[in-house]
């Protein structure tokens, strides 16, 4: 069949034209992989939660929400991602005002600090700020700030989890609002500055209003993040007791009856609706505060003239606060040979590091779990984000926008329901095979893939923007078929891009806690939820010196893709200009 689809013509208007035989066959495989992986098991999900035994019951419901465990985890998951969003619009929005509008020096290396917390993972993040504050705190000891032994640790608590889960969110809204600002001319500014207008109120009546979509975009993102962070409200949440919705949901895989599951269910779909009701807020919000503004003619800069020496220091000694002193904790503790030790010459030891690396066999193995299912994830998803992009961009019809939002859907939702909608879809034993893929690690692939489908995506599809297609057409008139095309005209384009979502996905994955926690079994066990364990068991010192191995990948990691960024298109690194 020719690459050149017929159309017909019926009251002036151009039917679709069907695809060829190829392209027709390609595009139902990728339907088929976005609605098994991330619609089905969420419709599984729906059904188990409102009518498990086939029909609705509002007795069970009521009974099951109303209870007042639920009420209270409820309430204060909507209290922690309300109060933390706060903290993170306002560093995340001043982050991005001096980062995008002034003259502040070494900017590319603060972003890269301001956003390096969002790579790490959200238990790592708790344990260092725990060890901050501890009794043996290497700074706030030299400082004579530390804790008294024995003292209430003030991490755990409701304020605790609001303030870290504020600071992890904040570059969530950074690069957001930063996104907008760059898109507001200089013209504004001008014009303000010729009326007799200051920074501050250029600042306040000009700029934050042109950037209020992307300032409540970036506000909705840290509301679902911060009421779906699992690492944070569990680190510091259950020796609080302090419950949330995401440990009620964790907490009750170790319940028994014939409840359990569906119940879970329920309490996985309560989440998901308060997050998918505070998405539409925000979008709602940020259409409606959305004004479009001619971006040429440069942006704007507001000089930070005799300020400008305090601002740079106040900046970065916000970043030594906040990354400088919890990593330090986090590596002091690991060093020494028991919890609770100051670090000294004679305390000094890498025992947990060789422990963690060739002794430990768990740990040796959650390690060699984790690298092979994300090499594998990052591998499929390069190549399905790759054929759903040349589809979204150039044969754009219902039926791949509909794949697109599913995929965005699963990505949206928090990690610990798709955790629980894999093991409702994947319990029981698959058509024909005969075997269930629960307790394994196809289950944690499944959900990585269902997952993070939507993150590969973005970076591709800003590679596909500026393809010039003529090298592929002028390929289709020689006679090349679409997977030809593909792999030899296509691929080689967007390969910068595929880099950029490789790194991005790779990070993100190894990291992650919030979709495997449910998943992992003993045989199976995944290095994210192994430091939770690991805490959770007493041996503290292990679990940092497993929380530095991880960072010291994510720093490698970034640092390399910031020296191929040059080579990648514009914003493909949320941490480069």
């Amino acid at each position: 069949m020719s690459d050149i689809a017929t159309t017909m013509s019926r009251g002036g208007r151009r039917l679709p034209a069907l695809l060829p035989s190829s392209q027709g066959a390609v595009l139902v495989l990728l339907l088929l992989f976005v609605a098994a992986l991330s619609l089905a098991p969420l419709v599984r999900l729906a059904v188990t939660g409102i009518a498990p035994a086939g029909f609705i019951d509002l007795d069970r419901l009521a009974d099951l929400l109303l209870k007042r465990r639920v009420v209270t985890a409820t309430l204060n998951s909507l209290q922690v991602a309300a109060l933390s969003t706060v903290i993170a619009v306002a560093l995340g929005t001043l982050a991005a005002l001096l980062t995008a509008l002034t003259d502040m020096r070494a900017r590319t290396a603060w972003v890269f600090g301001f956003v390096l917390p969002l790579m790490i993972p959200p238990q790592v993040t708790a344990l260092a700020w725990v060890q901050a504050f501890s009794p043996t705190s290497p700074v706030l000891g030299a400082l004579g700030l530390a804790l008294e032994p024995g003292a209430r640790h003030p991490l755990f608590s409701a304020t605790g989890i609001i303030v870290l889960l504020g600071l992890t969110n904040a570059p969530l809204v950074f690069l957001t609002v930063r996104a907008s600002l760059a898109r507001l001319p200089a013209s504004l500014a001008e014009a303000a500055r010729a009326a007799g207008a200051g920074n501050l109120r250029l600042v306040a009546t000009i700029v934050l209003p042109l950037a209020r979509a992307g300032l409540l975009a970036g506000a909705g993102l840290a509301f679902v993040s911060a009421i779906g962070n699992f690492g944070i409200q569990a680190m510091l949440g259950i020796p609080a007791r302090f419950p949330t919705l995401v440990t009620l949901i964790y907490r009750q895989m170790n319940a028994y009856g014939p409840s359990a599951l569906s119940d879970m269910a329920t309490l996985a779909l309560l989440l998901s609706t308060v997050t998918v009701a505070a998405l539409a807020f925000a979008g709602w919000a940020g259409r409606r505060g959305n004004l479009q503004v001619d971006g040429s003619g440069g942006t704007i800069r507001i000089p930070l003239g005799r300020a400008r020496p305090v601002v740079e220091a106040g900046a970065w000694a916000f970043l030594l606060a906040t990354l400088a002193l919890p990593l330090s904790a986090l590596v002091a503790t690991s060093l020494v040979s028991g919890y609770g030790q100051g670090l000294t010459f004679e305390t000094l030891t890498f025992e947990h590091y060789v422990n963690a690396l060739f002794r430990h066999s768990q740990i040796r193995e959650a390690f060699a779990t984790s690298f092979t299912l994300t090499g594998a994830a990052v591998a499929i998803l390069l190549v399905v984000s790759l054929f759903l992009g040349w589809f979204l961009t150039f044969r754009r019809g219902p039926e791949v926008r509909a794949a697109h939002m599913a995929a965005e859907l699963a990505y949206a939702l928090p990690g610990v329901i798709l955790g629980v909608a894999m093991i409702l879809f994947f319990l029981r034993p698959l058509p024909l095979l005969g075997f269930s893929l629960y307790g394994t690690p196809w289950i944690i692939l499944a959900a990585y893939l269902s997952n993070f489908l939507a993150l590969a995506l973005r970076p591709i599809l800003g590679g596909f923007a500026q393809v010039d297609r003529s090298l592929e057409e002028a390929a289709r008139v020689a006679g090349a078929g679409f997977l030809t095309r593909m792999r030899d005209i296509i691929a080689p384009l967007v390969a910068p891009s595929l880099f950029a979502s490789g790194i991005l996905v790779f990070m993100t994955v190894l990291n992650e806690i919030q979709v495997s926690i449910l998943l992992v079994s003993s045989s199976t066990r995944t290095i994210g939820p192994m430091i939770v364990f690991l805490d959770e068991a007493g041996s503290s010192t292990l679990a940092a010196a497993v929380g530095c191995l991880m960072v010291l990948v994510v720093f490698a990691l970034m640092l390399a893709a910031s020296l191929a960024s040059r080579r990648l298109p514009k914003g493909a690194l949320p941490w480069q200009d």
